[in-house]
């Protein structure tokens, strides 16, 4: 098989795939890390301009409320004793929302994830 010096087309195809892999390498930072600024804008590592709240994105689980609230309902059958209900009596329990699944808050360190050019909060980071 001959080289393809002399063909000019496969040259330019070459040149542009070298191009796009070399972009490709090049490409930005996925995951960085973030505050939660007072006003709720968040700051990252890589972009200190404070991105507006409402501008960026965040994970469902860290929007499920404050410490402390009420979180669920469990209905129960009576299957486990309390001094204050009968034997076998149906009742409910509330849940709340533990520190540790609170929403995200100002001043919380965050991981964010960048898709494409826009932020998202994926959980509160904490020191080991």
């Amino acid at each position: 098989m001959k080289g393809n010096n002399g063909n000019p087309g496969i040259n330019q195809l070459a040149g542009v795939l070298s191009q796009r892999m070399k972009s490709e390498n090049e490409s930005p930072l996925v995951l960085d890390f973030g505050e939660i600024q007072a006003n709720g804008s968040l700051v990252t590592n890589t972009f200190p301009k404070p991105i507006p709240k409402g501008e960026y994105s965040i994970c469902r689980q860290l929007t499920l409320g404050a410490a402390g609230e009420e979180f669920a309902e469990t209905k129960q059958d009576g299957s486990h004793a309390h001094p204050e209900i009968e034997e076998g009596g149906e009742h409910s329990h509330m849940v709340v929302l533990p520190e540790k699944m609170r929403s995200v808050g100002v001043g919380d360190r965050v991981l964010v994830a960048w898709v494409q050019n826009e932020a998202v909060v994926v959980d509160i980071i904490e020191r080991s």
